[in-house]
């Protein structure tokens, strides 16, 4: 199928607001050692949960909140070595199961605030794009109607070259695009890693582009 792409807005961005809920943090906070004070406010609950997570060490922190958001995923020595790798590398960019980097990147994040840098940062991305026509709109077909603006060297082109062109199936769409949400009748927002899309690697802001299904000959 061929769309029509308008990209109308590409931003970094270090964190993702309502990525916590109070209800993280209220947990968090007493995985910490400490009980959360009353009706405090969601900035509050974090101000105190950083309070709490600098008295720990560091990969201690990151073992506590790996085991809150990722213990149905990973075992305790997945969750131990995990803990030590997030202070040298950016693990929700590295870690070789993808469907778990966007979690990974907002307790990475969570983590780099407490200790104000100890942890890499990471960074995301996220586009604002219309695109028409408004049909079978799914993660796979925007990352294969972006393959024909985005730079030579982006890591998706290099490391899925054949799904991109409908030569093998993509199941890993779903998890390289974070999200993906309509924002009107042909307008939708999208987020993702820096490490799969940055800002820079867009040639042009508006594009046609012939999206090929898995199984399906091209046309042209």
């Amino acid at each position: 199928m061929k769309y029509h792409i308008i990209i109308n807005s590409v931003k970094t961005v270090e964190e993702f607001k309502n990525a916590w809920t109070n209800e993280d943090y209220i947990y968090l906070l007493d995985k910490f050692g400490l009980e959360d004070s009353g009706n405090a406010s969601t900035q509050e609950l974090l101000e105190l949960l950083q309070m709490a997570i600098s008295d720990f060490e560091p990969n201690e922190a990151a073992a506590i909140v790996l085991e809150y958001k990722l213990s149905d995923d990973l075992n305790d020595n997945q969750i131990d070595q995990m803990s030590h790798d997030m202070l040298l590398d950016k693990i929700s960019e590295e870690y070789a199961d993808i469907s778990l980097h966007h979690q990974l990147f907002n307790i990475n994040q969570l983590l780099h605030k407490a200790y104000n840098g100890t942890f890499p940062s990471a960074k995301a991305t996220v586009i604002e794009f219309e695109i028409t026509p408004n049909k079978e709109v799914t993660k796979e077909v925007i990352l294969k109607a972006f393959d024909k603006t985005l730079a030579g060297n982006n890591v998706i082109k290099r490391l899925f070259s054949n799904q991109l062109a409908g030569k093998e199936s993509f199941e890993e769409a779903e998890d390289i695009i974070w999200d993906l949400k309509a924002t009107g009748d042909t307008s939708y927002v999208l987020t993702t890693s820096e490490y799969w899309i940055s800002r820079d690697e867009f040639k042009d802001a508006e594009f046609d582009a012939t999206v090929i299904e898995f199984g399906e000959e091209d046309e042209d």
